[in-house]
């Protein structure tokens, strides 16, 4: 569905034509802006599309499905804007459980196109806004994971199939004899079946020498195969810990110093993926980056009811530090860590706040609450502080199939001057 007509409506609003000025002036911190929950995706869909500079948005939620939601207003307001969700794993980032192959893929993919945007290639658009939970803002992610060229193969095009079998491997997949769900990849012959973690069915690559021949979808339940995918294959990372030379030499020494991690350590030297092994990343690679970190130049941060997120941020960091005082890699006596794993663990919301303000990224937190705009002055904590913008805007009722009700308020609406869609 195409919502554009109230997009353009809106945008020509006083309330928005002076937010987009607050936020886009040079300098700008940000602002604050009071509005219902059915207009926030309105309003980060302006601020994307509206003034005369386009902003790249990391829109913040508090939970993932709130993040799925307003992903799917803001394509429905403006079909033409790149909107993707950034989704936070199921587990804690210490937790000895590895998140499942079809979200890091989906993370992946992302950081991939953040990093590397292709114009000319129609599943590597340039991203225009990121809709991610808090969650996934405050975790700490491996540095580098967007430069990790993806497997991306076309009917037509040539390649060694033993090669790309060992990059799908390095690349996390697991070689099993049939692909049966994301993640995994097999090989008949000239034949290779892989199971991306962002596609809906695996796909079928047939080879011709090095030439390939044709790409098919196929079903997991009879491996029959399916129409054409038109596309190709984009075959993503499905681990965010990649086993690289560097990597595994990290693991043999920390094995051999951390006997608590020694198992996991040897098997990781030795390039075997172990359930779990996430938690180790920030001993094991150079770098951790946030998203914040990964966001284009001249990127907006909008905070989606701010109160929520301060109070879920809260509770993240708390249970994540409690899992970590009591988890599997502590001593046995003392409750000592033997490693510093702190690089992976949850950031607290003001840590990301003044990210955003080093980095030069206005905040704009969306609020269904009244604000006081000399409170916001006088309180620190509240953040960046900029304008206190009114929308003046009302929840529509329910109805809940009271016709007659609805009606009379269109009616009403229409009489008073208003549009109504």
């Amino acid at each position: 569905m195409s919502l554009i007509g109230i997009l353009d409506s809106a945008a020509q609003g006083p309330p928005f034509k002076r937010l987009c000025e607050s936020v886009q002036q040079t300098g700008s911190t940000g602002a604050t802006v009071i509005a219902p929950g059915s207009l926030q995706p309105l309003v980060a869909a302006v601020l994307a599309t509206s003034g005369p500079v386009k902003l790249p948005l990391l829109v913040v939620t508090a939970t993932g499905r709130e993040a799925e939601d307003i992903a799917a207003s803001m394509s429905s307001l403006q079909p033409a804007l790149h909107v993707v969700t950034f989704p936070s794993w199921e587990t804690l980032p210490h937790e000895r459980l590895s998140p499942s192959a079809d979200t890091v893929g989906r993370r992946t993919s992302v950081l991939h196109r953040l990093a590397q945007p292709s114009q000319h290639d129609p599943l590597l658009p340039s991203v225009d806004v990121v809709v991610a939970s808090i969650r996934a803002v405050l975790q700490p992610i491996a540095g580098g994971l967007g430069d990790v060229e993806p497997v991306r193969l076309r009917a037509g095009e040539t390649a060694d199939l033993h090669q790309v079998l060992a990059r799908l491997v390095d690349l996390g997949y697991e070689r099993m004899d049939l692909v049966e769900r994301r993640g995994h990849v097999a090989v008949r012959g000239g034949i290779l079946d892989v199971f991306p973690p962002t596609g809906e069915h695996p796909l079928r690559v047939e080879f011709w020498g090095d030439s390939i021949e044709e790409i098919r979808s196929f079903a997991v339940t009879d491996q029959r195969s399916l129409e054409l995918e038109p596309t190709g294959l984009f075959a993503p990372p499905v681990r965010e810990l990649l086993l690289t030379a560097d990597v595994r030499a990290r693991a043999a020494s920390l094995a051999s110093a951390v006997p608590a991690v020694a198992e996991m350590g040897e098997k990781l030297a030795q390039g075997i993926n172990v359930e779990g092994m996430e938690a180790l990343v920030p001993v094991l690679v150079d770098r951790m980056d946030t998203l914040l970190d990964l966001m284009p130049v001249g990127s907006a941060v909008v905070v989606m009811d701010p109160e929520r997120i301060r109070t879920r941020a809260h509770d993240l960091v708390r249970t994540a530090d409690e899992f970590l005082a009591a988890s599997w890699h502590n001593a046995a006596v003392g409750n000592a860590v033997p490693i510093d794993l702190s690089g992976s663990a949850y950031q607290t919301i003001a840590e990301v706040r003044d990210q955003a303000r080093v980095l030069g990224r206005p905040w704009i937190d969306v609020t269904p609450l009244a604000v006081d705009q000399e409170l916001l002055d006088l309180d620190e904590s509240a953040g960046t502080s900029g304008p206190v913008i009114d929308l003046d805007g009302i929840e529509a009722d329910a109805y809940r199939g009271d016709v007659t009700k609805a009606l009379e308020d269109i009616r009403g609406w229409l009489r008073s001057g208003g549009a109504v869609v």
